[in-house]
């Protein structure tokens, strides 16, 4: 079981407590958004009003402390962006997975129902930030991720800690098509007619990386039947779809801080 630190506006797991960094995952309450936004909103992509996402975006970074905060355009893509530039607050186009070396920045990943995997390489002092969604999974963006780790900075994925934030659960996960969207490797992941657990697919990727098993920590929070986060399938259901985003950070503390 999974233990987690919790205020009003966002949950820390007490078994990521990677030296060396920190993380939240930030839920929908807190900010200054109106519905159907209310009220943490940070992503200008979806209708909401641009000057209460900044406001939002600007919470996220006092909360953590940041200097700087970069954040990605999502697309349920593959492509991974390296943020190693001394600017400022920067959005990247196109890319579902951040990664970075760099003290003080936190990496955003935007979600409602898809996953954040945080990863922290605590030897060569490096963290990622994945937006994993089941296109995301069976596309492979967790294993090309941690790749990439190895190939920037040296990370060892048997050093590597993990986390998987609030998401999608098994009990509302459900794929009417997955015969033909996921793969076959992914069909012991179901737990009942439909529906799967992509939680354990994920903690399945990892392993399959090279992380161990005692290192990777899964909130174990469906969005989907908490009121608590923003969540595209409850949004569906009840109106139009339109809904906010919730955001999960991680970023690098300087050596000195401890």
């Amino acid at each position: 079981m999974v233990c987690s630190i919790g205020t009003d506006d966002k949950q820390i797991l007490a078994e990521f407590n990677s030296p060396g960094c920190s993380h939240a995952f930030f839920n929908r309450h807190g900010g200054v958004g109106r519905a159907p936004f209310f009220s943490k909103n940070v992503s200008f992509g979806v209708g909401d009003d641009a000057a209460a996402v900044r406001e939002n975006r600007r919470q996220v970074k006092r909360s953590l402390q940041l200097d700087r905060l970069i954040s990605a355009r999502q697309v349920h893509g593959e492509a991974i962006h390296c943020a190693d530039a001394a600017t400022g607050d920067e959005e990247i186009d196109e890319v579902d997975a951040l990664i970075t070396d760099r003290p003080g920045v936190g990496l955003m990943i935007q979600q409602a129902d898809c996953q954040a995997v945080l990863l922290h390489d605590p030897i060569h002092r490096a963290i990622a930030a994945i937006h994993c969604g089941w296109r995301g999974s069976v596309a492979g963006i967790i294993e090309k991720t941690v790749a990439r780790m190895q190939g920037c900075f040296g990370s060892e994925p048997a050093f590597l800690q993990a986390a998987v934030s609030p998401s999608l659960g098994p009990c509302c996960g459900e794929f009417v098509n997955y015969e033909a969207e996921l793969p076959q490797a992914f069909q012991r992941f179901q737990v009942r007619e439909n529906y799967f657990d992509f939680w354990e697919i994920s903690r399945w990727q990892l392993q399959e990386c090279g992380v161990k098993a005692a290192s990777i920590a899964v909130a174990g929070q469906c969005t989907v039947c908490s009121s608590d986060y923003f969540s595209y399938r409850r949004a569906c259901r009840e109106n139009s779809g339109r809904t906010g985003r919730n955001c999960s950070v991680i970023v690098l503390r300087p050596q000195t801080d401890r």
